[in-house]
């Protein structure tokens, strides 16, 4: 059996009937006889931490799509996987840890000509002039270490969206393809060279890595998260897809050279992950972003964001350019598994054709549509770090789960257009 037949005959014996629960369909292959599983196929190793038969049902993906499926992979292209990063393959943020690493050392430019506009074309009036007044053009770069101003007003335009003050600091981008405040940490890397932006990420990574579960850290005056860890489990399932394999990628809302830096201990290489990407001159990172699709480079309207995310997965993994790759490939140009934690995973985990693992956060579109589980392929797992509790409303599919490109909240609909039902939270920590 080739590899295409083998991934259509997988495709009907694998299905998810309910979060977290794997069933064998009947299908006319799975009334063949069935053949012992070989005793050197790659297997999952860690237990604790996956809930019901998750663990179950992943392997049995790995098998069926991997070498140990029929055919092997002679002459045929290799199944691929694709993780989301920053709580999915680790707890907390990892582009977090970087701006806040930049800000307690010092290492953000100055904006160019002191013009706060050309760090984002989507930055409003209100937050440059709040910008400028904090963080005086006096230098090469920003005073952060010492300036407890500069560094607050940066902190909360980037974390929080808004100014000190409260004003909208971003406006006027499609919210299905850019998130300007993760773009912004992209953008402001400016002026540096990419291996210095490795060097400040893995200084960062050190620190978080170090810190006991739970620490916080002062940047200017305020508190923040300062600890990271990578999840046993994914690390796990990384290593078992790789040995079957699978073409294991990460595509990341962080700055690649960030991602590249974090995801190498994860056993995945520079080659197969996937971040914001900026443009560069003279061997140094400009304030502009790489395009997508029909996205031109220096556009910086598209970033690795919900349906940025499927762009750059159909550019980079399967070669697809101009307006196709914004667009659902076939089914044998898509990913087989993929696994995410938030909204902005959203396309690219619709896209997977036969497994999407989703950690629980209580994000409102991406757990209506794993609960609702139209086509029996989703598992939701609790996080494996500090798992959220039980949600004590349903989540509103029904009426505001959905966010429209120009940022209204409408109902969350399935592939035929009909509305997806408010769902409850069952699968959660203690």
């Amino acid at each position: 059996m080739n590899f295409k037949r083998r991934a259509v005959a997988a495709a009907a014996v694998i299905a998810v009937a309910g979060a977290g629960l794997v069933t064998v369909q009947a299908t006319a292959e799975a009334t063949q006889p069935v053949r012992s599983r070989p005793k050197d196929c790659p297997t999952l190793t860690v237990t604790k931490g996956w809930y019901g038969d998750n663990k179950a049902g992943l392997q049995k993906m790995i098998d069926a799509y991997g070498r140990c499926g029929d055919g092997g992979h002679k002459g045929t292209a290799r199944p691929v996987a694709v993780f989301d990063w920053d709580n999915t393959v680790i707890k907390n943020d990892v582009g977090d840890a970087t701006m806040f690493w930049l800000l307690r050392n010092g290492k953000i430019r100055t904006p160019r000509d002191g013009d706060w506009h050309t760090t984002s074309r989507y930055l409003t009036d209100p937050a440059a002039k709040a910008l400028t007044k904090a963080c005086p053009a006096t230098g090469a770069t920003l005073p952060t270490r010492r300036d407890t101003d500069c560094a607050d007003e940066i902190a909360s335009v980037y974390g929080e969206g808004t100014t000190t003050g409260g004003a909208t600091a971003f406006a006027g981008f499609d919210h299905r393809r850019m998130e300007p405040q993760y773009a912004w940490l992209a953008q402001l890397t400016r002026g540096w060279s990419t291996r210095q932006i490795k060097d400040f990420a893995a200084a960062a990574r050190k620190e978080n890595l170090a810190a006991p579960v739970g620490t916080e850290q002062r940047v200017g005056t305020g508190m923040f998260t300062g600890w990271v860890r990578y999840y046993d489990q994914q690390r796990d399932l990384i290593r078992t897809l790789k040995k079957a394999g699978f073409d294991v990628y990460v595509v990341s809302a962080s700055p690649e050279p960030v991602a590249e830096v974090w995801a190498k201990s994860a056993g995945v290489d520079a080659r197969h992950t996937i971040g914001i990407r900026n443009t560069t001159a003279h061997g140094k990172l400009t304030a502009h972003l790489k395009g997508c699709g029909t996205v031109k480079d220096g556009d910086d309207s598209m970033i690795t964001y919900i349906d940025g995310k499927r762009c750059w997965i159909n550019q980079k993994i399967y070669g697809v350019r101009g307006a196709a790759a914004e667009k659902v490939q076939p089914a044998s140009r898509r990913q087989v598994f993929a696994a995410g934690d938030s909204d902005t995973d959203i396309s690219f985990l619709r896209d997977a054709t036969a497994l999407r693992l989703v950690l629980n956060r209580n994000k409102n579109e991406i757990m209506c549509r794993a609960y609702d589980n139209g086509d029996r392929r989703w598992l939701v797992n609790p996080m494996f770090i500090e798992p959220k509790g039980k949600l004590a409303k349903p989540y509103p599919c029904a009426t505001t789960g959905y966010t429209e490109r120009d940022g209204d909240q409408g109902p969350v609909r399935r592939a035929d257009g009909s509305v997806i039902p408010d769902q409850k939270d069952t699968v959660h920590g203690p």
